[in-house]
């Protein structure tokens, strides 16, 4: 069983919400299994010597994102409960693709079946309650996650929008096959459009000893 997982990525991230800006984007992320929880904090190149840093977490119920130019200028300080902590624990329950023993039913997940190769997976933290839709291949691993509606930022807004995660290449960590290589997408009515794209350089499984149930 998986206590806690340290992970660290490397990809590429779109800045723009109406066009394609793509930089450069570095991260390390930390997560605990129960009670939910991750802390994800990121380094994102605009240009030479231009960096903005990002922290996205799920703690104790509460979401937190927060942007500063180089590490000090203000660019954005959402957090609390409702819509961005929904959207956090959607996080949370999308990347457990990397924690898989998360998704027990003895670790909170229940499932319900929606055809051979895709089902639903709700979570609940206190009284936040999310649904995500699992997609798997012919050899049971995940390829997709999917929401329904998840709170996207635009222009200082939270809009629930449909979202969903792909995974790919996966390899054998700790015992476990974990994927790789990650892509999360917004699907909007013209269609789907990434803005994240990385793959994991490293990931670091804390286990226990206590029985699956």
């Amino acid at each position: 069983m998986i206590a806690a997982v340290s992970i660290r990525h490397r990809g590429s991230l779109n800045m723009s919400e109406v066009g394609e800006r793509w930089k450069p984007i570095t991260s390390e992320q930390r997560v605990i299994t129960r009670r939910p929880g991750f802390d994800w904090n990121a380094r994102i190149a605009l240009m030479p010597g231009l960096s903005v840093h990002v922290r996205d977490a799920y703690v104790a119920g509460e979401g937190i994102l927060t942007a500063r130019l180089l590490g000090l200028i203000p660019l954005a300080n959402l957090r609390g409960a409702g819509e961005i902590a929904r959207g956090e624990l959607m996080r949370f329950l999308a990347e457990t693709a990397w924690y898989p023993t998360a998704l027990l039913p003895s670790q909170g997940v229940s499932w319900r079946a929606v055809d051979q190769n895709t089902a639903d997976a709700t979570l609940a933290d206190g009284p936040l309650r999310v649904t995500m839709r699992f997609m798997f291949d012919e050899e049971d691993l995940i390829r997709a996650v999917q929401a329904e509606a998840r709170g996207r930022t635009v222009s200082g807004r939270i809009v629930p929008t449909p979202w969903r995660g792909r995974f790919a290449d996966h390899a054998e960590r700790d015992g476990m096959l974990v994927p790789l290589e990650g892509e999360a997408e917004w699907l909007l009515p013209e269609g789907a459009r990434p803005y994240w794209r990385g793959t994991i350089t490293a990931i670091d499984h804390e286990l226990t000893e206590h029985p699956a149930a």
